[in-house]
């Protein structure tokens, strides 16, 4: 998102944050509310272009989206939406992507409560990794031709019971309503959705064997006091590696692997 987007998002995301902070907002159904407006007005584009519309009042859209859709969710939710409408969104379809961000932040904030928000990341990255391994999932999972219950009953069975609801609602929900992105790009998304919440960047730590608890407590320390801010480690094992580990932070890589440091040598021999 853009400028104008950019602003009415994080507008939305406060008052979505001071909403939940009420013990007697049920955050999940929230969450489920959110959702269903997303796929509403993904659908009808006719109607989030009039929402969006910069020619009009930002009052009278406000009333327009309580009228139509106040019988259809919560009021929570449509307080929600009034106030993202009343503001200026640089495309209509920023409207949509905002309300989708604002349902997973939902989740992940009802996660953060029960307290299983550590897990959820853990296992929205796991998930990431087996997608990336088993070519014949990932094509279950993207089939556009498979019904979405089809796809629903797979997840249900691979995740039902080994993961935390959360997880299961999050990955559901991107799988049967992937809205033009790749699973991947749509997991990397939700992962780092789920690190904004106790304010953490993500790392990605790749290392020929698993990290001792004192390896993993001392990098975590090292990158924290790197880049100013907490970090939650993704810990993979690749065999690939030789040494050592790469550590990749957003678009940043920092190579320490034996692999990395003997294909440096090697170009320099052959410059």
């Amino acid at each position: 998102m853009n400028g104008a987007s950019r602003e009415a998002l994080a507008a939305a995301r406060e008052r979505l944050d001071a909403l939940t902070d009420n013990t007697s907002v049920d955050a999940t159904k929230l969450a489920d509310e959110l959702a269903a407006l997303t796929a509403l007005l993904d659908r009808e584009v006719s109607l989030r272009r009039v929402l969006t519309d910069p020619a009009q009042a930002g009052e009278a859209k406000a009333e327009l989206a309580q009228r139509l859709l106040g019988g259809q969710v919560g009021g929570e939710a449509v307080d929600l939406l009034a106030g993202m409408v009343r503001s200026r969104w640089s495309q209509s379809r920023d409207l949509v992507d905002a309300l989708e961000v604002l349902a997973n932040t939902a989740d992940l904030t009802a996660a953060q409560k029960a307290g299983t928000l550590d897990d959820v990341e853990d296992e929205l990255f796991r998930f990431g990794r087996i997608v990336a391994s088993n070519t014949g999932l990932r094509a279950a999972l993207t089939d556009r031709s498979a019904a979405t219950s089809a796809k629903s009953e797979l997840l249900r069975s691979l995740l039902g019971g080994r993961a935390k609801a959360t997880t299961e609602r999050l990955v559901t929900r991107l799988v049967t309503a992937p809205r033009g992105r790749s699973l991947e790009s749509g997991l990397e998304s939700l992962s780092k959705l789920a690190a904004e919440r106790r304010e953490r960047m993500v790392a990605v730590v790749t290392s020929a064997v698993p990290l001792s608890d004192q390896q993993k407590q001392r990098l975590g320390a090292a990158l924290a006091k790197l880049y100013g801010r907490q970090m939650h480690l993704n810990l993979d094992v690749d065999p690939e590696v030789l040494g050592g580990i790469r550590v990749q932070v957003g678009d940043e890589v920092i190579n320490g692997s034996l692999a990395d440091r003997i294909e440096d040598a090697g170009r320099r021999l052959a410059s």
